[in-house]
């Protein structure tokens, strides 16, 4: 058991030790116990109390029988509602077994009331509980499943309010990664238990309900299930929907939370609240904190819940009075306006941070305006150093001073200073990487990293630094180069190939490729480019992964093809500097063209990653001297790439982008509220006020915080109460949203239309009443027409009922399939022997036509029909009800060939007592003698005779002679032996016929059974023999 108290139980009473259903459940049943089940079925109390009290001390009649599905009364009654028969039965005394884990699952409030009660009478401390008692083969619930799991994997506040009110406790789920002694037991006898206890308890931990009862902090607690559910997801791969959908179930309760919310108060209240901060009131700015913790948990159903999105609208656009409310035309003056005078209110903000116009820079949406006005002034500059605008100015509008001096700058261009556009772009840079170094420095490194954007912009600063530093080296060796009286300037076409000048133009480059794709960011703001964002970002992923397999085939091929060429590759390069000196040869342009394409490995994979956009011709497979067969080779690997890399892979990257567009699309305004969210989110933020350039600017505000002159203003107690009426004032609001949210939910439920379970308990409910009436007229002496009662059930009921009249069990057949192997597997035996003994095969012919003639006869299309359960389903269910069982004692005999067995587990308290009022019941005694091996016959004086007749005549006459007598063994035949006395109004005609099977005698402790017989007139009839 544990640690766990899994009902809440504190006192209990000894009880006995569970029978084995599992034996029960293959045991045919007796006339009783079928009339017992079906009474239990319709709900029949009173003719279920009948049996009960009659077949009290009846050895033979178990009130623990189960029906042809395994279902016991007591479970029949669960799945009825009929907390009168459930009551009635563990009067009784029958054994719960997992009654209360079906009460739980049919979410029967009442059983589940009763069935505590009942458990925590019979339970003893320290042993199992009745539904862990359950043999594995006939529980319906695996071991881990408690009742506070179940029942929240239901959902039922009510029942897990019931429980928790008790005590019971909910076994918590270990690490994926633990290692305790437990754990490593558990996974080494048994992974898939394991994994499958640890998803049915994180599936009991999700529930709304239990969330709502057990949580001061049901918002919470579902964001830290929701990111641990994501952390386990990508662990255990294998159950990853499973996973997922557990996620999804704790976002959506968080979210329904805020359906409920009514004011703005609330929300408010919800949306700020800090465990480690003041508490938030009405009017102060607000924090966002448990907003910000939501993006963090990326809980984007919640952000994007419309009530926060409105919330998050009103502090985006505080500041702009009347924004919204103007049309488009007006709203792109105000923001061309605001942005022009970005430099002015990034000065004055410098300057006077307190006053009207830098109060206004601190608003979230005058300070994204100003911000992007800079950075879009930047790229303004961008474009300015890439076209040389400084030199245009000077050729277009400039003096012949400024042109000469001009013509000096170009002559000198090679580690020359930065100009006037480059000092403002350098100045930026320093400002970028201040905003930078301050982010990382408030976030941390993990927060940081974790944004894409981030790492977006690390890569551009430090290509724009790499920038700075290579134009540094280079101006150092022009200038040590002069002290060394070297010639530094020469023409670009004369420059080293690495000359740290050339290095510094394509890193700048590629950080204005960065700089502008930046621009993608700011778009998420817009409603129209924001969804095209996210599936952009969405296809960067499908791209990399993409990008994978083509360079693996790309490397493949290059290794295969270079080493074909190569060789040939070489003789085109020394053709092609076959000049004086080394120099190329200006008539061999051709090989100066194709010997690039396979000189090594690096070129060879170059050439076919642009063969992917059709840039390679095959007339650079034509190398100098290449063979035939080398060339044919060689432009087969080439027409594979082809194939697989340009037909194959890029369709695939295709139809991967396309599908990624569909799933973005299907939740394209979730994903643009969460991203827009989150950059709205990031200008809430104390700090980063005033954009780049002019953040590297020292203002009194930050040597304030750098001397650490910060006022302290409380006291520990002032302190405290804060704190205090923070936690008050948001219990408060929570306690009214599970409120709201819980009676919501109940009455959801409640306003279910009429389901067929309550078609079925006003049905039980009726048929009951109508039991109870013929009961009392009955006493009463009166005489009554009980009707037929076959129209009160529907077809459910009246597939259960068939099932149990025709003895439905969940089985095999055996034999069936076995003789089709038999013949194959002798052959293989004999092919061993043979190789074994050094023996050869001998060549001997079938006589196929004897045996498809012999396969032809034991062919049976449909079977024989079995007398006991034939017959029209009501006349089988009068029989039952109307029958009148009568207990024969006979020897026990089977056939060598029967496989099945009657457990005598089933009546454990059957012995030789037990079967002598029987006897006396008939006035006679029917002895049978067992003997090894017998010859019967049937005695022709008991053909046609009765019961009492055929019993007096065995008693009187010795018509059946045995070899070798034996002891008597007294036996209560079952109904599937073969010697089952059967209704009939005389013998079969196949009974003359005498029989050459051979019979065996079994132990009365393995093989003991009962034969029904009626009170009317009865004859013996044998199945394929005779007793």
């Amino acid at each position: 058991m544990g640690k766990n108290n899994l009902l809440g139980i504190q006192s209990s009473d000894c009880k006995d030790t569970f029978s084995s259903l599992a034996e029960q459940h293959d045991c045919q049943l007796s006339v009783y116990e079928k009339k017992y089940m079906l009474c239990a079925e319709r709900g029949d109390i009173v003719s279920v109390r009948k049996l009960l009290e009659t077949h009290k001390s009846n050895p033979r009649f178990n009130i623990n029988v189960c029906d042809p599905l395994g279902r016991t009364a007591l479970v029949v009654a669960i799945e009825n509602e009929d907390s009168g028969l459930i009551e009635l039965l563990l009067k009784h005394g029958i054994q719960a077994g997992d009654g209360l884990l079906h009460a739980i699952e049919e979410e029967y409030v009442e059983a589940v009331e009763m069935l505590l009660q009942h458990e925590e009478k019979v339970h003893v401390p320290g042993q199992l509980y009745s539904w862990e008692n359950m043999p594995q083969e006939m529980a319906k619930y695996t071991p881990d499943v408690t009742p506070l799991i179940l029942a929240a994997h239901k959902d039922n506040y009510e029942i897990l309010k019931l429980l928790l009110n008790r005590g019971a406790t909910l076994p918590m789920p270990h690490d994926v990664r633990c290692g305790c002694d437990d754990c490593v037991v558990a996974t080494s006898s048994d992974c898939l238990r394991h994994s499958r206890s640890r998803i049915n308890a994180y599936r009991a931990l999700t529930s709304p309900s239990l969330i709502a009862l057990s949580s001061k902090d049901p918002i919470l607690t579902a964001f830290e299930l929701s990111w641990e559910l994501r952390r386990l997801s990508s662990i255990e791969n294998e159950f990853k929907a499973d996973y997922t959908e557990l996620r999804q179930r704790c976002q959506e309760f968080a979210t329904s939370l805020l359906d409920h919310a009514r004011t703005s108060s609330e929300l408010e209240i919800i949306l700020n609240y800090d465990p480690s901060g003041p508490a938030y009131q009405t009017g102060e700015r607000m924090k966002l904190e448990r907003l910000k913790l939501a993006v963090n948990y990326k809980q984007k159903t919640f952000v994007a819940h419309s009530k926060v999105q409105q919330l998050l609208a009103s502090v985006w656009y505080e500041g702009m009075p009347g924004f919204r409310r103007k049309g488009p035309i007006g709203q792109i003056l105000e923001i061309g306006k605001l942005g022009a005078m970005f430099p002015i209110y990034s000065m004055i903000y410098i300057l006077a941070p307190h006053s009207k116009m830098g109060l206004k820079m601190k608003k979230p949406f005058a300070k994204f305006v100003c911000q992007s006005a800079s950075y879009c002034f930047f790229l303004f500059l961008l474009i300015l150093a890439s076209q040389r605008v400084e030199q245009m100015v000077i050729e277009w509008f400039g003096t012949p001073f400024l042109q000469e001096w001009l013509r000096i700058a170009q002559e000198h261009e090679r580690g020359k200073l930065p100009g006037f556009v480059e000092t403002a772009i350098i100045m930026y840079v320093f400002g970028f990487v201040w905003c930078e170094v301050k982010q990382l420095w408030d976030s941390g490194l993990l927060k940081y990293i974790s944004n894409m954007w981030n790492i977006v912009d690390f890569i551009t600063n430090m290509l724009y630094l790499t920038w700075i530093s290579l134009r540094m080296i280079a101006w150092v060796q022009v200038r040590r180069e002069l002290a060394m009286g070297m010639d530094a300037y020469q023409p670009r076409e004369n420059w080293h190939p690495y000359d740290p000048m050339l290095i510094a133009e394509g890193v700048f480059g590629a950080a204005n490729i960065f700089s502008f794709l930046k621009m993608v960011h700011i778009f998420s703001v817009n409603h129209h480019l924001g969804p095209i964002q996210i599936s952009l970002g969405r296809m960067v992923y499908d791209i990399m992964k993409f990008f994978f397999i083509y360079t693996l085939v790309l490397f493949a091929f290059g290794c295969g093809m270079n080493q074909m060429l190569w060789y040939y590759a070489e003789m085109d390069k020394n053709i092609c500097y076959s000049g004086p000196g080394g120099t190329p040869n200006p008539e061999e342009d051709k090989s100066c063209d194709i010997w690039r394409r396979f000189a090594n490995l690096f070129e060879t994979s170059q050439s076919l990653f642009w063969a992917s956009f059709g840039l390679v011709e095959l007339e650079s497979f034509e190398l100098t001297g290449v063979k035939s067969y080398t060339r044919f080779w060689s432009l087969l690997m080439f027409g594979c790439y082809s194939v697989i890399n340009i037909v194959v892979l890029l369709n695939l990257l295709i139809a991967m982008m396309n599908h990624s567009y569909e799933i973005i699309s299907e939740r394209s305004d979730i994903e643009w509220k969460f991203a827009r969210s989150k950059l709205w989110i990031s200008y809430f933020e104390d700090g980063g006020t005033v954009p780049p350039p002019f953040n590297i600017i020292p203002t009194p505000k930050a040597f304030k915080h750098l001397f650490g002159c910060r006022s302290h203003v409380g006291t520990l107690s002032v302190k405290i109460r804060k704190e205090k009426d923070r936690d008050a004032k948001y219990q408060k609001v929570m306690r009214c949203l599970v409120r709201r949210y819980v009676t919501r939910q109940q009455e959801t439920s409640d306003d279910t239309g009429v389901t067929e379970d309550d078609v079925n308990e006003i049905k039980q409910s009726i048929h009951g009443f109508r039991s109870e009436l013929f009961e009392i007229l009955k006493d009463n002496g009166m005489k009554f027409s009980a009707g037929n009662t076959d129209r009160e059930v529907g077809k459910k009921e009246r597939q259960k009922e068939r099932r149990l009249l025709k003895g439905f069990n969940i089985g095999t057949v055996e034999n069936l399939i076995s003789a089709v192997f038999q013949e194959k597997k002798q052959t293989t035996g004999f092919k061993i022997t043979r190789r074994l003994t050094g023996t050869k095969k001998r060549n001997a012919r079938k006589n196929w036509n004897a045996i498809v003639s012999a396969a032809k006869n034991k062919q049976n299309q449909i079977g024989e029909t079995d007398s006991s359960i034939s017959g029209d389903l009501e006349d089988l269910k009068a029989q039952v009800l109307n029958e009148t069982e009568v207990d024969v004692p006979l020897t026990g005999i089977k056939r060598d060939n029967t496989s099945s067995v009657t457990s005598l587990s089933r009546y454990p308290s059957t012995n030789e007592t037990n079967l002598a009022p029987i006897s006396e019941e008939f006035n006679s005694t029917v002895q049978v003698e067992i003997v090894n091996e017998i010859t019967p016959e049937i005695p022709t004086h008991t053909q046609g005779k009765t019961f009492s007749e055929a019993s007096a005549s065995f008693n009187s006459t010795d018509d059946v002679t045995h070899k070798d007598n034996s002891s008597l063994a007294p036996r209560v035949g079952s109904e599937d032996e073969e010697g089952i006395i059967q209704e009939s109004s005389e013998l079969s005609s196949r009974s003359n016929r005498s029989s050459e099977t051979k019979y065996h005698q079994e132990p009365l402790k393995s093989r003991v059974g009962t034969n029904r017989v009626t009170a009317s007139s009865v004859s013996l009839q044998p199945k394929n023999g005779w007793l």
